[in-house]
């Protein structure tokens, strides 16, 4: 994120992250429960958009880490649709991954919707990318060339709540990054 584009000041004066509170929402969830809905986001996904899992043909076995910065967890991705896996795991209990890409939520965000630009993101230096390049370029590709969004979909999974925290979370995103 770029300096304080994402602060906005409260009524007492004091500069208040809008994003920094996710981390403090975030802290208190329980592992298990996170990745019970990943697995069933993860099953939905694999059947409704199985062109994304076809252009990752050659990377099923790679394993992917998404950090969200200002999140207490990080997400390790497997996108084998026989067997697809997204899971929550602690910072400092992080297995093995073949490529990763940190960046705030909201960036990560953004590139999962197809708002933000990962080559605009990646030369300003909003994004961070380690590893397998080429099975990061495939995974930014998949995104790339689907219709619709991946973002959007998961939403509609998650219902009225899903919807509302997408639309709340786009307007955050425009406003963070239109400075």
């Amino acid at each position: 994120m770029k300096g304080g584009a994402e602060e906005h000041g409260d009524r007492s004066g004091h500069k208040l992250s809008l994003v920094s509170g996710l981390y403090f929402l975030a802290v208190p969830l329980p592992l298990p429960i996170v990745n019970i809905m990943f697995k069933r986001l993860m099953v939905a996904i694999t059947t409704k958009r199985p062109e994304l899992f076809a252009r990752l043909a050659g990377h099923y076995h790679k394993t992917f880490l998404i950090n969200p910065t200002n999140l207490p967890f990080v997400i390790e991705l497997s996108p084998d649709p026989r067997q697809p896996r997204l899971r929550a795991c602690r910072r400092r209990s992080t297995a093995h991954a073949d490529a990763s890409i940190t960046g705030s939520f909201l960036t990560l965000m953004g590139l999962i919707d197809g708002r933000l630009d990962g080559d605009a993101l990646f030369f300003s230096r909003d994004i961070k990318v380690e590893g397998d390049t080429e099975a990061l370029v495939s995974l930014r590709n998949a995104l790339d060339d689907i219709e619709g969004s991946i973002a959007q979909d998961i939403a509609a999974i998650l219902g009225n709540l899903g919807l509302f925290a997408l639309k709340v979370t786009r307007r955050i995103s425009d406003r963070v990054h239109s400075h």
